[in-house]
């Protein structure tokens, strides 16, 4: 079933270290799900109730604007963690998607669970401290790259800090991401090759 390879377990180890005979009991709070891609792990109008971790794939987090233009707000690759959090924290309807990029592998961790699971080992208080706080700067650092880049340092940073990402996701997706439309990345990318 679930052994010490798993991502999630390799993603904890690495901020606090776990015990190889506390794996498993650690693991039996998550659920294992594979996503084909375009699935949705949560729509709109629902409550979010549960947490993410990607295992393999990539996920994105997308809200429709009035006009129907999609506007995608995050990427989750492999080890990092997705949800709509003001909903799971609130328990109030989300206005986010959230929606598998290709095909997927994530362990979901309800909220309800990860009440149990931080009860049982209270060591991982400090994983999902640290993780919420890495992705509390990576979001301050995406808001001030956006005031202080044109659109093409925003790209070419972008670029720079995720090589891999920009040939991996579709590039409407990658554009609504950046604040771009996909004809002007499209300039950029052929200017930069």
């Amino acid at each position: 079933m679930h052994t010490a390879s798993s991502s999630l377990i390799q993603s904890m180890n690495k901020i606090v270290k776990i015990s190889p005979s506390d794996y498993e009991p650690i693991l039996s709070y998550f659920k294992k799900t594979k996503l084909r891609k375009k699935d949705y792990l949560l729509e709109a109008s629902q409550t979010s109730t549960s947490l993410y971790f990607v295992s393999t794939g990539c996920l994105r987090m997308y809200f429709i604007r009035e006009n129907g233009d999609e506007k995608t707000t995050y990427f989750a690759l492999e080890h990092w963690w997705i949800a709509d959090f003001l909903s799971y924290t609130l328990s109030q309807p989300s206005s986010f998607y959230i929606q598998a990029v290709e095909k997927s592998e994530v362990y979901e961790l309800t909220n309800e669970n990860q009440e149990r699971l931080l009860a049982a080992f209270p060591n991982l208080e400090r994983y999902f401290r640290l993780n919420l706080q890495h992705a509390y700067g990576a979001a301050q650092y995406r808001i001030k790259y956006q005031f202080a880049f044109n659109k093409e340092e925003t790209f070419l940073h972008f670029k720079s800090l995720y090589p891999q990402f920009v040939q991996r996701v579709p590039q409407y997706m990658l554009a609504s991401f950046l604040g771009l439309t996909p004809e002007y990345l499209s300039e950029l990318r052929k200017k930069k090759n």
